[in-house]
């Protein structure tokens, strides 16, 4: 699932590609009987509403807010997508063509430029905004997981999608004290778990929350309430450390992601614990191997040498 990196990546791309253009129509093929009478574009209903607000509607503003790119128009609506698992914005000149992978005859879209927008991972479009340039917003969506909504921008913040999202970790306010609270309203909480609650910090998820442990020297199931300030600061510097370092890299493409263009990020070549099993750890003079283990539901990756475990001892 793209994370802070990838979803600020993508929203600062499509700020400077689309903003000032104006919707010409939009087109999607998602439709789901789970999300009927639902404020999703994947019940039928919500959508002819949806695309009937937003056509016509010039893009002000593209940001993002957690792991949600929103899209702020100039009739005071916003166009909030969460990418989930497999989804990714692309921008490009698309046409209609005939599926050629389905035995039933169904519309798809089709990228014209050659290059990165052809690539495999950016073919599976359910979401189509056609703009006043002649070019196209599209949603690849290999699992159809994403979520694609309208809400006023005056209620933004505090929607039902938005209102419990916790502090922007790199946001210049969010000091040290605000970290520390935020953590210690899960006191027995394991530490990856908490780094990934999006109540708590927004924009961590599994792939930057094994980076950040394996950088301030923490085990992922070392318990809050245990862990001594002076190593929370470690963690502190770490997150704010690795996911810049994410953003530098234009994001993680181990999986789906790719950005607006198409293009792969760059962060998985720099990966230091996750998916790195059985590996060597990488730290300067240590001699750990990294391990996987399953928390959760989820896998943590880490190094079984220089990632301390703390843990309550009452």
């Amino acid at each position: 699932m793209p994370e802070l990196p990838e979803v600020h990546t993508t929203a600062t791309m499509l700020h400077k590609l689309i903003k000032g253009l104006r919707i010409v129509s939009v087109w999607t093929d998602y439709d789901s009987a789970y999300h009927k009478g639902k404020d999703n574009i994947k019940d039928p209903k919500f959508f002819k509403s949806f695309a009937r607000k937003i056509s016509g509607g010039r893009f002000t503003k593209i940001h993002r807010r957690g792991k949600n790119v929103l899209l702020e128009l100039d009739n005071s609506e916003t166009v909030l997508i969460h990418m989930k698992m497999t989804g990714h914005l692309l921008y490009g000149t698309y046409s209609k063509v005939k599926s050629v992978k389905s035995k039933v005859k169904r519309e798809e879209w089709a990228a014209e430029e050659k290059g990165p927008l052809g690539d495999f991972r950016n073919q599976f479009i359910h979401f189509v905004i056609s703009l006043s340039d002649g070019k196209h917003l599209v949603l690849s969506d290999m699992r159809k997981f994403a979520k694609v909504t309208l809400v006023s921008t005056a209620e933004l913040e505090t929607s039902e999608h938005l209102g419990n999202i916790g502090p922007e970790p790199l946001e210049p306010t969010f000091t040290f004290e605000k970290f520390h609270e935020r953590l210690m309203t899960k006191p027995c909480g394991k530490i990856k778990q908490v780094l990934m609650n999006p109540e708590v910090v927004a924009g961590v998820g599994n792939i930057y929350s094994d980076e950040m442990l394996w950088l301030a020297d923490i085990h992922p199931l070392s318990t809050i309430a245990s862990l001594p300030r002076k190593v929370l600061q470690g963690l502190f510097g770490a997150m704010k450390e690795i996911l810049k370092k994410g953003i530098d890299f234009g994001g993680d493409s181990t999986s789906d992601y790719r950005n607006p263009l198409g293009e792969f990020g760059k962060f998985h070549y720099h990966h230091q614990a996750y998916r790195n099993t059985g590996n060597p750890c990488g730290k300067r003079g240590c001699k750990g191997i990294i391990r996987r283990l399953r928390l959760g539901g989820r896998s943590a990756h880490f190094c079984d040498i220089h990632q301390n475990l703390y843990e309550n001892t009452n």
